[in-house]
């Protein structure tokens, strides 16, 4: 089978694969973007592989295969990144709500033990 096809049949499987999970609401659209976009590229680059030669040379690369090694890594990097932050941004959001229920435990507690004092006096 030739590359060309595999490449550009995968790529189309890939969209259709994102566009089911947000469908079902197991992907969040913000995440779906960048998602969608990695597949237009992977396709553009299964349909057109020549290209992938004439970007190659316009940033001084020698092979177009270490120019996408380069910016797979990269990409990676960034959404480990991105993950991380968001992970980040959760964990203090979660303190912060236990934290509240804490309290409103406390009050909770509180508030039943002058009940029971009340109705025991």
């Amino acid at each position: 089978m030739n590359l060309t096809i595999l490449t550009g049949a995968t790529a189309l499987l890939f969209l259709g694969f994102i566009f089911e999970l947000v469908r079902r609401r197991r992907l969040r659209e913000k995440y779906a973007v960048l998602w969608i976009f990695v597949g237009v590229i992977v396709l553009g680059l299964g349909l057109f592989p020549t290209a992938l030669n004439h970007v190659a040379i316009a940033f001084g690369v020698a092979n177009g295969v270490s120019l996408v090694l380069f910016f797979g890594v990269m990409f990676l990097l960034l959404v480990c990144l991105h993950l991380s932050w968001e992970a980040s941004r959760l964990e203090d959001e979660t303190r912060v709500l236990a934290e509240e229920v804490a309290l409103l435990r406390l009050r909770m507690d509180e508030q039943s033990e002058r009940t029971e004092e009340r109705s025991a006096s």
